[in-house]
Formats: C-alpha cells, structure tokens, sequence
C-alpha cells in the first residue's frame, strides 16, 4: 500500500489548518456571537404606541457597542392629522395640502433610527427589516439605501430612515432589524391599529 508523497500530505495539512482558521475569524464575536439578551415580556417603546421591544436595546448600551436600534409607527390617521394642523398654523393653500396628504403613505411609515460608534457605521444600508405575520409569512422586508450618519454625542453617530409601510389589516406583526455589520438582530413587535 502506498501511502502519499510527503509534500501532498504537508498541503492537505496546511489547507485544512487555513480553513479551520478562516472559519474561526468568520464567526462573530462578543454580544453578537452570544446573541442579544430579550425582555421575558415585550416592552413597550416610550415614543411609539404601535411598537413593543423583544430585544434588551437601551440607550445605555449604545455608551458601550453603539448598538441602538429603535423602530418607531406612525399611522395615515396621525400624518393626515398633523398636515391638518400645519395647515392651519401656516395657512396653506388648499393645492399644498392636498399635494401633500396625497405624499402620505396609506399604510403608515416606519421611522428607524440608529446610533453606531463612527459615522461609517451609522449606515442604513447595513440594515435589513424584514416583517412577519404570526404564521411567519413574510410580509415586507426593506433595505434603506446607503448613506453615513450624523454626529450625535461624543463617538455616536445617528441616521434615521422614514419607510413607506404598505397597508394591511390590523394585526401584530413581528419585526426584525438585521445589521450586517453588527452582525446583530434587533426584535419588535408591531400592532397594526385598525382605521380611525
């Protein structure tokens, strides 16, 4: 039986060594490779009614892996209502409104915002929100274009992205922020409020 020539055996040895070692370098570290910690009971957002966090996403945490994530809802009920109010407030002729309530999405909009440590971590583009119904369809999923954040608060830098939602009945939904970067998923629920 011949076994193989030394030198074919010394570069399977190095090949498989390579791998092993791209494989270890590929996989995530820290928070993201234990994974976020999550709320035994989902919490609700202090600045939207509609949005429950599942994922522990505070702004104290942002000081330590810049990795704030928030979700915001806004309904065609309240965009409608407040282009009303402006209306009013800044007397505007009737073709502006109608110009501008026909802007409104009629399923709402979806307002994230994020704070990274570093302007060119701070880009939407890294982001993909994705939505589920409680069967687990998907329902919608979105990729904000690209684009750097603003300087907010010593090395925080923040982008905010406003996404036309596309209308549906009402239900609660599951939504999901994945950061490729990060390689990091953000939880939430959202309740879809029937029209008013």
């Amino acid at each position: 039986m011949h076994s193989l020539p030394r030198l074919a055996r010394h570069f399977l040895t190095v090949a498989l060594l390579c791998l092993c070692a791209g494989a270890a370098l590929a996989q995530p570290t820290g928070k993201a490779a234990k994974g976020r910690k999550r709320y035994a009971f989902a919490q609700k957002d202090e600045e939207s009614p509609y949005v429950k966090n599942v994922t522990k996403n505070t702004e104290e945490e942002q000081d330590v892996d810049g990795s704030f994530t928030r979700v915001g809802y806004r309904t065609y009920t309240e965009m409608v209502a407040e282009l009303t109010h402006l209306k009013k407030l800044h007397d505007w002729a009737d073709t502006t409104y109608q110009r501008r309530v026909g802007a409104v999405p009629p399923g709402g909009v979806l307002v994230v915002t994020i704070h990274r440590q570093g302007p060119k971590n701070a880009d939407l583009g890294n982001l993909t929100i994705t939505a589920t119904d409680k069967t687990g369809k998907e329902v919608f999923t979105h990729t904000p274009p690209a684009g750097t954040g603003r300087f907010f608060g010593r090395d925080l830098y923040q982008a905010k992205a406003v996404i036309p939602f596309p209308s549906m009945a009402p239900q609660e939904l599951n939504v999901s922020i994945r950061d490729a970067k990060l390689y990091q998923t953000f939880d939430y629920t959202l309740e879809i409020p029937a029209a008013q």
